[in-house]
């Protein structure tokens, strides 16, 4: 089978309900933001290694659960259980195989692989995502940035809706998270606007954000700021970080996850 980057597909609207028309708008002008800046004195990241690493912190995490634990709804994502979510990012990697990428990222198409797994067990679940993976993971440096973004970053973000679900933190600091703090931080560094630019100093360094000089300062981790910006915390979280100067925390949510959940998010 040949990986098919249907792109194009994403702005096929006429043939999906208009929310998710909407849903898909949105997904690209956040990631797009995310994935069209490159740093040209950087090496580039094995993007199949840090797939691969998400895919097998996660199969260590749920492989051997109980069904109990597999079916803890996921607060993060509060329509899927822990075995959905498996199931998501299984049905992601065989849709890309498949080609079946109309309707990328919206709701419907995550939920019909969801409602086509939902009785199959763990193992089959697992199973079929790395038989998927072995064609997926070595056509991810050549898809368009903006499906490789889009990819690793929702990998690596329900890696950590499961984490939390289960309470097994860890891999915060893993290469995975790296990668998209560095994607989503391009995006929100233009929702930062006439608000001015934001200095972060977070766990590995520091980075600025934005056009000009910094008006804020931000003390906190790339966790962190990978998670509110997929939509993980809530103003009141985000707001309580160490700042200083003008923070503007609602500029810290991607666009395509605003508004901001209403409730905290404790992981």
């Amino acid at each position: 089978m040949e990986l098919r980057p249907a792109l194009r597909r994403v702005t096929s609207g006429e043939r999906r309900r208009a929310s998710d028309a909407g849903r898909v708008a949105g997904a690209a002008g956040s990631f797009t933001a995310m994935s069209d800046q490159t740093d040209d004195t950087a090496a580039a990241p094995d993007h199949a290694a840090i797939y691969r690493g998400v895919r097998a912190r996660i199969g260590e995490l749920v492989r051997d659960l109980p069904d109990h634990d597999l079916d803890r709804i996921s607060p993060a994502t509060p329509e899927w259980r822990v075995r959905d979510v498996v199931a998501h990012l299984a049905g992601a990697t065989a849709d890309s195989v498949s080609g079946n990428l109309d309707g990328v990222a919206s709701d419907a198409w995550t939920g019909a692989q969801v409602a086509a797994r939902r009785d199959l067990p763990i193992s089959a679940l697992l199973e079929e995502w790395e038989q998927c993976s072995q064609l997926v993971e070595p056509a991810i440096a050549t898809l368009p940035a903006l499906m490789r973004a889009m990819l690793l970053t929702d990998a690596v973000t329900h890696e950590h809706d499961i984490r939390g679900t289960l309470g097994r933190p860890g891999a915060r600091d893993s290469d995975a998270i790296d990668f998209a703090f560095h994607g989503v931080t391009r995006g929100l560094g233009r929702q930062r606007g006439d608000a001015g630019a934001l200095l972060i100093e977070h766990d590995a360094g520091e980075l600025v954000l934005g056009e000009g000089d910094p008006t804020a300062t931000l003390r906190t981790s790339r966790f962190e700021v990978v998670r509110a910006a997929v939509g993980r915390r809530s103003l009141d979280q985000i707001a309580a970080w160490d700042w200083d100067g003008d923070a503007h925390p609602e500029t810290m949510v991607l666009a395509m996850f605003s508004p901001a959940r209403p409730t905290a998010l404790e992981e």
